[in-house]
C-alpha cells in the first residue's frame, strides 16, 4: 500500500491461509455482540465488534479457528477442485526464470531471480545480460532457512561492486535485518547484521559510502527507547562502519521528521553524494536532504516545494521531478555546486504524459512516462530537446531503468498477452534487443485481444478499462467476467501478464482491469480525485466499470466476480456494501474494512495522509460515509464473498477481515457463504512462499467456479513448448 526501496518480483502476490483443525460446524456460529459506542465530532458509533482487534483474546482465536474450519469444509469439497489445483500449479511453477530489480556497480550486475520450484527469490551476479552460463547465485534464502518464510527485501550494491548489503524478512513480517556479502565469495561478513533496517510501516533503504566501509540506512527505534506503541514510526537515518558493532552506529538524520516519515536513501555513483527522500506518510508529499563532501545535511526541497523524487546525473548535476504547478510533472536541473532550489531550471516542462521515473545518463535524460495505465520511455537530451521515445511493446508497461554504460540502458517491458522481459536500448543506433533476462509464456494466448476503452463515473469522469477476451468472443451478456483494480495511494496499475488470467479465458471467461481515481495515471489531479475527502469517487469509477462491463454485454451480474487486495480490498467492501446487486461473488485480500478505526494501528497512521483522519470534521464524515463495515445492512441479500488475511501483517491489521466478515454473516439475507481465510503464518503478501502462494489461488478459483456455476474443462487447455534450460 506503500512506495518501497524493497524489490519485490511480479510473480509473487498475496498471501496463504493455513486450516484450523477439528471438526468443522456446518455454518459458523454468529459472532457475539458486544456493542461499544464512540463518538466522533457529535456523531455517535454503535460498534459491537470492537472486542474482535484483539488478537491475542483467546475467544477472538476461537471464532478465527471456527471461521477457518468453515471455510476448509465450505472450498475442499467444491467440484473441480483437483482439476483446477493441477492447471494452477502447472502455471504458477513455470520453470522459466523472472529476473527483477537489476543493479549494476562496478561492473557487477545482479538480480533478484524467480525459478520454481524454489520457495523464494534468490539474489545472483548475472555476469552478461545475454550468456547465463556464467550466473551464480549469492544468497538463496531457503539455504538460509529451510521453511521457506524468511525472503530477501531489497539488496544494494557497493560502488565498487565488491559487497551488497542485503535486508531479508520472515514469515510476511517485512521487518528486515541487513546483513553484508561478500560478492567474490558469496559469504555473509561476519559481525555484519544491522537489525530493523526494513518494515512494514515505513519500509527502508540503504546507501554506500564512496569507500565501501560503510553505509547510511534507516532505523526504527530500538529496545527501550520509544513506547511498544512507536516502535514502527519515528524512522530516522543512521550511518554504519563495517566492522564496528550497530550499537556505535552514529545518528544522521531524522529527528524532525514527520512521526510517520519514510525515507529512501540514494547516493551518486562516486558516492559523494547522498539525497534523502522524505515521505509524510502515504498521500505523496516529500521533503528532500542532500549529504555533500563537506560531510553534512542540507534540505533542498520541503513538504510544499512538490520534489517527488531526485536522481544524480553525470554532470555535475542533480535532476529532481517536481509537481509544483505541474500536477503532471516536470523535470528540473539542479547544479550541485549550489543545491538550493532556486538554482533549479525546469529541462523538461509538463506534457501531457505523466512523469512517473527519471533517469540521467551521460548526454540525455529517460523518462518513464504515464498515459492512463500503459506506459512509454522519452528520452530528451541535457539541454531538454526531444530525442524520441524508445520502442516497446504496444498497450504496456515500462520500468526498472537501468545505466549501461555512457547511454545505453536496460529496461523491463511487459503487456497482458506477453511476460515481462529485460530489453536493451542501444543509444548509438536506437534499437532495442530482448536480453537472455526474459520469461517465458507457460500459456498461450496469442488469440487474446487487448480492449481499451472508457467508463464514464458518477460526476462524468472517463475513467479506462482494459477489457482481456478471447478473439471471436461473443457480446451476448453470458461471458463469466473478472474485474480488478486499485485505485490509491498514486499507484498506477499498469498493463501486466497474469497466468491465472490466461486461464481465466481459457475457460471462456473475459478478464478486465480498472484504472481509476486515486492511482498516478493521470497526475496528481487524478491522485487526489481519488484520495482524502474524494474517495467515494474510486468506488463510483469502479461501479461505472463494473456497468460497462454488463451494459455492453461482456457478462452479466451474476456471471461478474471483482478481485482487490489491500486498498483493493476496501474497494471490494464498498463495492459490495454499496452495489451488491452488481456482482455474483467477491474476493476480498487483505483489505481495510473500518475506515473509524485503521489510524489506531502502526501502517493505519502512515495512511492518514492517503484517507484522512476521523480527528478532522470533514474527513471523518467522508470516511464514516463509505466505511465498508459501517454500511453493511441487515436484510440484504448480498453476493458469496472470500475474505484473506494473514495474522503476521504489518500494513493491514486482521481485526478489520474479522469484523467485516462477523458483520455479512449476521446481515446477509442470502445463503450464499460470507467465508474467511485468515492465515496464521503469513502477512500482506511480500514473502509468501511459492506452495503457499499455489493453495490460496485453488481456494480463490475453486470459490468463483462454484459461486459462478461455471465447470471447469481441462480440455480447454493448450500445449505450449517448454522453456529452454536456463
Amino acid at each position: 500500500m506503500k512506495l518501497r526501496t524493497a524489490v519485490t518480483t511480479a510473480v509473487l502476490l498475496l498471501p496463504l491461509v493455513s486450516t484450523a483443525a477439528g471438526k468443522a460446524p456446518a455454518k459458523p456460529a454468529a459472532a457475539e455482540k458486544q456493542p461499544v459506542e464512540n463518538t466522533y465530532h457529535g456523531t455517535a458509533v454503535t460498534d459491537p465488534y470492537q472486542w474482535m482487534e484483539s488478537a491475542t483474546d483467546p475467544k477472538v482465536r476461537q471464532w478465527t479457528d471456527t471461521q477457518n474450519a468453515y471455510t476448509r469444509a465450505t472450498l475442499d469439497k467444491l467440484p473441480g477442485r483437483e482439476p483446477l489445483r493441477q492447471r494452477i500449479t502447472e502455471l504458477l511453477s513455470w520453470k522459466s526464470a523472472a529476473y527483477g530489480g537489476l543493479d549494476e556497480q562496478g561492473g557487477t550486475l545482479l538480480a533478484l531471480k524467480f525459478q520454481p520450484p524454489k520457495q523464494q527469490p534468490t539474489l545472483v551476479a548475472v555476469g552478461q545480460v545475454d550468456d547465463l552460463s556464467k550466473e551464480r547465485v549469492l544468497v538463496d534464502p531457503t539455504q538460509v532457512d529451510a521453511s521457506g518464510k524468511t525472503t530477501i527485501d531489497w539488496f544494494q550494491l557497493s560502488h565498487d561492486g565488491k559487497k551488497v548489503a542485503v535486508s531479508m524478512s520472515k514469515g510476511g513480517t517485512e521487518s528486515g535485518d541487513v546483513s553484508v556479502y561478500d560478492v567474490a565469495t558469496a559469504k555473509a561478513l561476519p559481525n555484519e547484521l544491522v537489525p530493523r533496517v526494513n518494515g512494514g510501516t515505513a519500509g527502508g533503504s540503504l546507501a554506500w559510502n564512496a569507500q565501501g566501509t560503510g553505509f547510511f540506512y534507516t532505523r526504527y527505534p530500538r529496545g527501550e527507547e520509544r513506547p511498544p506503541v512507536d516502535r514502527e514510526v519515528y524512522q530516522q537515518v543512521y550511518f554504519h562502519a563495517l566492522g564496528t558493532p550497530t550499537e556505535k552506529d552514529t545518528y544522521e538524520l531524522g529527528k524532525d521528521f514527520p512521526r510517520i516519515a519514510m525515507t529512501n536513501l540514494e547516493s551518486s555513483d562516486d558516492g559523494q553524494y547522498t539525497f534523502a527522500r522524505v515521505a509524510n506518510g502515504d498521500g505523496g508529499e516529500f521533503e528532500l536532504y542532500l549529504h555533500g563532501p563537506t560531510g553534512t545535511w542540507a534540505q533542498v526541497a520541503k513538504f510544499t516545494d512538490k520534489v517527488v523524487s531526485a536522481r544524480f546525473g553525470g554532470d555535475g548535476a542533480a535532476y529532481l521531478l517536481s509537481r509544483k504547478d505541474a500536477p503532471r510533472g516536470k523535470v528540473l536541473r539542479l547544479p550541485l555546486a549550489t543545491p538550493t532550489l532556486d538554482k533549479a531550471t525546469v529541462l523538461v516542462p509538463e506534457s501531457e504524459a505523466t512523469v512517473q521515473s527519471i533517469l540521467p545518463t551521460q548526454s540525455r535524460v529517460y523518462l518513464v512516462e504515464q498515459l492512463g495505465g500503459p506506459s512509454q520511455l522519452r528520452i530528451v537530451d541535457l539541454t531538454g530537446k526531444a530525442q524520441g521515445l524508445v520502442p516497446t511493446l504496444p498497450v504496456s508497461s515500462v520500468g526498472g531503468a537501468v545505466r549501461q554504460g555512457a547511454d545505453d540502458l536496460l529496461f523491463v517491458n511487459g503487456s497482458f498477452t506477453q511476460p515481462t522481459a529485460w530489453f536493451r536500448y542501444t543509444a548509438k543506433d536506437g534499437k532495442v534487443a530482448k536480453t537472455a533476462l526474459a520469461r517465458t509464456s507457460p500459456i498461450d494466448m496469442s488469440d487474446v485481444e487487448v480492449v481499451r476503452t472508457e467508463a464514464t463515473s458518477k460526476d462524468g469522469t472517463k475513467v479506462p478499462l482494459s477489457i482481456l477476451k478471447k478473439k471471436g468472443t461473443k457480446l451476448n451478456g453470458n461471458n463469466p467476467a473478472w474485474l480488478t483494480g486499485y485505485g490509491g495511494f498514486n499507484l498506477a496499475v499498469t498493463p501486466g501478464y497474469n497466468a491465472l488470467a490466461g486461464m481465466w479465458l481459457e475457460q471462456g471467461g473475459v478478464f478486465a482491469v480498472a484504472n481509476l481515481r486515486g492511482g498516478s495515471e493521470f497526475g496528481e489531479a487524478w491522485h487526489q480525485g481519488g484520495s482524502l475527502t474524494n474517495k467515494q469517487n474510486v468506488f463510483d469509477d469502479f461501479y461505472a466499470c463494473a456497468k460497462l462491463l454488463t451494459d455492453q454485454k461482456y457478462t452479466q451480474p451474476k456471471k461478474l466476480v471483482i478481485q482487490g487486495g489491500s486498498n483493493g480490498g476496501l474497494l471490494m467492501g464498498a463495492a459490495v456494501t454499496q452495489h451488491p446487486e452488481q456482482y455474483g461473488a467477491v474476493v476480498a485480500r487483505v483489505g481495510i474494512y473500518d475506515m473509524l478505526r485503521t489510524e489506531l494501528t502502526p501502517n493505519g497512521q502512515f495512511n492518514v495522509t492517503e484517507y484522512g483522519s476521523v480527528k478532522d470534521p470533514a474527513q471523518f464524515k467522508a470516511l464514516y460515509g463509505y466505511s465498508p463495515v459501517h454500511h453493511v445492512k441487515d436484510g440484504t441479500k448480498y453476493p458469496s464473498v472470500l475474505f484473506t488475511s494473514g495474522a503476521n501483517d504489518p500494513r493491514v491489521d486482521p481485526f478489520h477481515s474479522r469484523k467485516m466478515v462477523a458483520r455479512m454473516q449476521a446481515a446477509t439475507a442470502s445463503p450464499k457463504p460470507i467465508l474467511l481465510r485468515a492465515n496464521a503464518e503469513t502477512g500482506h503478501g511480500m514473502g509468501t512462499p511459492l506452495s503457499a502462494r499455489i493453495e490460496e489461488e485453488v481456494d480463490v478459483y475453486s470459490f468463483v467456479f462454484n459461486e459462478l456455476g461455471m465447470t471447469y474443462k481441462p480440455n480447454a487447455t493448450k500445449k505450449v513448448a517448454a522453456p529452454a534450460p536456463q
